[in-house]
């Protein structure tokens, strides 16, 4: 997977299309991300005796990596990435415009 925690990312598909945020959370097994700001779901939590109150609870909800993409805050726009050697290691980068992510 190539989005890693802490990548602003742009949703190209679903009900928050368009809108971008950080990465929380890879959840690799479940090919997911958790997107901050995106997929908010309600939960009712219920009380229990360890002073957890009852309540609705607004939390970002995991997103298919399949409908996010890297955002180029430069181009104000989404990029694919890539993986290329550089003096021996393996870093990404982005397909656009061919700059190196750090």
């Amino acid at each position: 997977m190539k989005i890693k925690n802490g990548d602003t990312v742009i949703v190209i598909s679903g009900k928050d299309k368009g809108k971008t945020g950080n990465v929380i959370e890879v959840l690799a097994k479940k090919n997911k991300v958790v997107v901050e700001g995106v997929n908010i779901v309600t939960k009712h939590q219920k009380a229990n005796g360890r002073g957890v109150e009852s309540g609705l609870i607004k939390k970002e909800a995991p997103i298919d990596v399949s409908n996010v993409m890297y955002y180029d805050a430069k181009n104000k726009k989404g990029t694919r990435l890539g993986y290329k050697f550089e003096d021996g290691k393996k870093v990404r980068f982005m397909k656009s415009n061919n700059e190196t992510i750090k």
